[in-house]
């Protein structure tokens, strides 16, 4: 699925408002030097930081951003060299696959980056993805970078929604992206060339999924052949614990995680106290799991066993 990674993304579809905001804070050289960017994961966070991050140091290439358009030209220098990690003012911390936490030598080894010599005067960037994966030891090391004062050195934290320390949190402005349903649906449908009504069925449409899950889901079904306009949620959910599908990408475990939620929601939870009570608990074995990377295996066989086949 690279063709959806956020530093592939030449065009930002549906944060117009955003990066226009940030456009002009930048241009009025009042661009904040620590930026959070807050919101569901697959909401676009990412690629705005990207397009942003691309702007202000295009400006002096020959094919520099496309502030109308909201577009980064293929052949733009700056596009190129973060492509291929040899950007000098461009740096990127984001959770290993191997690691269940942004470890803390990735920010050492930042820090000694930070510490030499700029190649050039424009602003450098940090961009730290997935911020929710630092652990204390990590916060507290890039603390020490964070604080320093250093107009050169703009960072830009992602947070998917979840709980960071606020020793962290409080040094940055935080900017809230949001989406409507309407708005996810539509550029779900633009990222799918305008197939999204072709491709699945409003069984499977979890009015809070992003367009990045939405586009993950459709093409998880296409490469394993899964037909989603003629199968239900319930049927759907069966086909990827049968073929062990949770196992083989943690990515798309988060995705069936909501998809599980999203079969609840669909319930009508005021039916019996019993469903309810069912609801709260697999919300918290969900909740869990995410939090302290415990056994999935047990959880989707249970949600099975006591839901589906129930």
């Amino acid at each position: 699925m690279n063709e959806i990674k956020p530093n592939n993304q030449k065009k930002l579809i549906g944060l117009d408002n955003y990066i226009n905001e940030l456009i002009n804070l930048s241009k009025n050289d009042k661009l904040p030097n620590k930026i959070l960017l807050s919101g569901l994961k697959g909401i676009g966070k990412s690629t705005l930081a990207y397009h942003l991050i691309n702007f202000v140091l295009s400006q002096d290439d020959d094919f520099k951003y496309d502030e109308i358009n909201f577009k980064i030209n293929e052949n733009n220098k700056t596009f190129k060299t973060i492509q291929n990690k040899s950007n000098p003012n461009f740096n990127l911390i984001d959770i290993k696959d191997d690691k269940k936490n942004i470890d803390i030598n990735q920010i050492r080894k930042l820090i000694s980056n930070l510490n030499k010599s700029s190649f050039n005067n424009k602003l450098r960037f940090v961009l730290i993805d997935n911020v929710e994966y630092l652990n204390i030891n990590s916060v507290n090391s890039l603390l020490k970078v964070i604080e320093e004062p250093n107009i050169n050195i703009h960072f830009i934290l992602i947070n998917n929604n979840k709980k960071i320390l606020p020793t962290l949190s409080s040094r940055c402005l935080n900017f809230k992206v949001s989406l409507t349903h309407h708005e996810c649906l539509e550029i779900s449908k633009k990222l799918l060339k305008d197939q999204l009504d072709d491709l699945i069925n409003e069984d499977l449409l979890d009015y809070y999924f992003t367009p990045g899950n939405l586009y993950k889901l459709v093409k998880f079904a296409e490469n394993n052949n899964y037909n989603l306009m003629n199968v239900s949620l319930n049927d759907f959910l069966k086909l990827i614990i049968k073929d062990n599908q949770y196992k083989k990408d943690d990515s798309l475990k988060y995705l069936f995680f909501d998809l599980i939620e999203h079969y609840f929601r669909k319930i009508n939870l005021t039916i019996t106290s019993n469903i309810y009570d069912k609801y709260s608990y697999f919300l918290k074995r969900i909740s869990d799991t995410k939090t302290f990377n415990l056994d999935e295996e047990s959880l989707f066989t249970e949600f099975e066993e006591e839901i589906l086949d129930g």
